[in-house]
């Protein structure tokens, strides 16, 4: 029998500050140190620049990943997981992130979003800024893609510390600290993980 072939992982994400921003990178290069290939994608703006400028923070963030490729359905259809990303607005994700989840209706169609592994991360400005509800939210599209949802729970004594089972999340709104980044490493192991058990079982039915 062959050798299963790496994981697939698309980490797709909006991010107007950075911090979203932060954790995606954290997560694509934790995946990749986990031997998975990674497509580290960012959805398209969709607010005008002057409101980009308005604020400094959303502008410098704005330029410093510009260079990433904008994703497509290609890039969810290409994937073994899938992280997804978002900062929260009104208890939910962001226009930005929706937009480019509505963009999967043909893939859902064809039942090509079934049976991969998914999971979600998320930033607020604010403790109770609404990053759980934000992920149940993201995490109800999963569901009807006929996914399979990863979150990270308590499974280790990283992921306790960052005492968020949904899926790691940022809240201050400052720059992100040693701990939430490290569980955003510890959510990444724990999806590809999954991912990778679950590409290796198929496989073996398969052969």
């Amino acid at each position: 029998m062959s050798a299963v072939e790496p994981v697939k992982v698309s980490v797709i994400f909006y991010s107007a500050t950075g911090n979203v921003t932060a954790l995606a990178r954290q997560i694509a290069e934790a995946a990749e140190k986990q031997g998975a290939e990674v497509r580290l994608r960012r959805v398209a703006e969709l607010a005008p620049r002057e409101a980009i400028d308005s604020n400094p923070a959303w502008a410098a963030n704005y330029d410093a990943i510009a260079e990433l490729p904008e994703a497509t359905p290609d890039d969810v259809d290409w994937a073994d997981a899938v992280f997804v990303g978002s900062p929260t607005r009104f208890g939910n994700v962001a226009s930005q992130l929706k937009q480019f989840l509505d963009t999967l209706g043909g893939l859902w169609f064809q039942g090509k979003l079934a049976g991969k592994v998914y999971s979600g991360f998320a930033a607020a400005s604010g403790k109770h800024g609404g990053n759980e509800s934000t992920l149940l939210a993201l995490y109800n599209s999963f569901h009807h893609f006929g996914g399979i949802v990863v979150a990270p729970g308590y499974a280790n004594e990283t992921l306790f510390a960052n005492a968020s089972p949904y899926g790691v999340s940022h809240w201050n709104g400052s720059d992100i600290d040693e701990t939430t980044l490290a569980a955003a490493a510890a959510q990444a192991e724990r999806v590809v993980e999954t991912a990778a058990a679950l590409k290796a079982g198929r496989a073996a039915i398969a052969a």
